[in-house]
């Protein structure tokens, strides 16, 4: 569910992301009248309210009304502005509203556990790798990251999985009892393992560093659930310790039901732009095939890595232009401390989508040939006036060292190690790798055409991540949820291969 019972939130994060969930459907009830031109007039009583509230999920009872107005404080009244209105229109608001009913998720959950096609999804971050194996028809039998927003943002978006297979915990915690969350066999394990410890090249055994200890718990994972097969999807950096990796895979041994198993274990780098993605990103690629499977299937990783660059070629080559067509143009706003805040210029958290009867070709793709009706994270970031003024003055493809902002680079004297710090992007190209540093600051991605940096959605769209997903939490984690990610279409590329042998 997404909702919990306001008499049962027990901390901080819980009550923050109940808060933010109250905002975002008085949000939605806002734009759904603006766009439908339909006075927002809230008009039933508070009997009728209580018992959509108990639909939704915030209260269990009419008696935990005086709770729930404690709870909210200020935000009471205007969400219960918008229940109201949603109560006298519930059967066309039931689309726009559908996620933030506990009664409609459970309804879309039935017959979860027997459905084919599963895979669990570890470090799934806001699940764009698991969106991806989604969208080819697989079924998330549980999902897990120890980043709260991310958690927040994942089940936001996955009505169809109950909120008891999202987990928001260390792997470490999860892996010797993981059999608990899961039911029936796994056919896929995914996920990216951070490993950061790739520069003690004089090592022999570089993997074995401390720094890696998650990428060791995502291998005693996938001999815990024993999959068919496994993606692992890292940074290119991993190149260094691939073969250690492919040691540590191949060296599994897993008695089953009184069967024996073992992988044999394949990796390549994949560009994200050979898949239809608007964005040149390499990421490093493993793929393990349990032993029973390549030999029923007659298939190895290395003829599954085969048929993925096989089914690449003749796809079109899409252009950060086409990421950017057809979305508001915003303003970058000039005030410090105001990301949070939604308007007219600078942009909204939840808009109406003006363009929804225009798209291309890449948007048709990216949101399945659905025409999305609102408008999610477009809002452009605060830019301090030397900022504005360096972003004026750059031409896309210049970056810091470039001599017509040498008066005014703050950062020259790091120019020989830094010269990235500034980076108008090229329309007429694949965007730039889309990395999690854009919380920091975006100067990175400075909008070819409009004088600011890429707002989350473009970010979003250059990920290939549907217009409809929305990213929860304050708005600089939205960045870092959009970097982390495996773009849509990339997983969605590999998926689909995979799905081939598991008919």
């Amino acid at each position: 569910m997404i909702f919990k019972s306001v008499t049962k939130i027990k901390n901080k994060t819980e009550k923050d992301f109940c808060v933010e969930l109250t905002q975002v459907y008085r949000r939605l009830v806002e734009v759904y009248c603006q766009k439908h031109d339909i006075p927002f007039l809230p008009q039933v009583s508070n009997d009728d309210i209580a018992k959509e509230l108990c639909e939704i999920g915030i209260i269990e009872s009419a008696s935990d009304m005086d709770a729930l107005k404690v709870f909210l404080g200020k935000d009471y009244a205007p969400f219960a502005e918008a229940v109201s209105f949603a109560v006298k229109h519930k059967t066309e608001l039931k689309t726009t509203l559908f996620k933030l009913y506990n009664s409609y998720r459970k309804e879309a959950q039935k017959g979860w556990a027997s459905k084919p096609l599963r895979i669990v999804d570890f470090f799934c971050g806001a699940g764009g790798l698991s969106l991806g194996f989604i969208h080819e028809g697989f079924n998330v039998a549980l999902a897990n990251d120890i980043e709260d927003v991310c958690i927040q943002t994942y089940t936001y978006n996955h009505p169809e999985l109950p909120s008891q297979h999202v987990i928001q915990g260390d792997i470490k915690t999860i892996v010797d009892n993981v059999q608990d969350y899961i039911v029936g066999d796994i056919d896929v394990v995914v996920g990216g393992p951070p490993c950061q410890g790739f520069s003690e090249a004089n090592r022999q055994r570089i993997i074995d560093d401390p720094r890696n200890e998650l990428y060791k718990y995502f291998v005693k994972a996938v001999e815990r659930i024993a999959p068919k097969f496994v993606v692992m999807e890292n940074v290119k950096g991993m190149m260094k310790v691939a073969d250690q990796v492919v040691e540590d895979y191949e060296r599994l041994s897993i008695e089953r039901n009184g069967n024996t198993y073992s992988y044999r274990v394949a990796y390549h780098v994949l560009n994200s732009q050979n898949f239809c993605v608007a964005q040149s990103r390499e990421r490093l690629i493993y793929i393990a095939v349990r032993s029973d499977v390549m030999d029923e299937r007659n298939i190895t990783p290395e003829k599954i890595f085969a048929e993925i660059f096989e089914s690449t070629k003749g796809n079109p080559m899409f252009m950060l232009a086409d990421a950017l067509a057809d979305i508001k143009p915003l303003e970058a706003p000039r005030v410090r401390n105001t990301n949070e805040i939604d308007s007219e210029t600078t942009g909204k958290k939840i808009d109406v989508n003006a363009a929804e009867n225009h798209s291309n070709a890449y948007l048709d793709l990216i949101n399945c040939g659905r025409k999305i009706p609102y408008l999610f994270n477009h809002k452009a970031r605060y830019c301090s006036d030397v900022n504005y003024e360096i972003y004026k003055r750059l031409n896309p493809g210049d970056d810091a060292t470039d001599e017509k902002i040498k008066d005014i680079m703050p950062y020259a004297h790091r120019n020989h190690c830094f010269k990235d710090k500034y980076f108008k992007l090229h329309a007429d190209r694949p965007c730039r790798t889309i990395t999690a540093h854009l919380r920091m600051d975006c100067h990175s991605h400075i909008h070819p055409y409009q004088i600011r940096s890429l707002t989350p959605r473009e970010a979003a769209r250059a990920q290939s991540f549907p217009d409809d997903y929305m990213f929860l939490g304050a708005y600089l984690k939205t960045y870092m949820q959009i970097g982390n990610a495996v773009p849509t279409l990339m997983a969605n590329g590999i998926a689909k291969v995979i799905k081939k042998y598991l008919k």
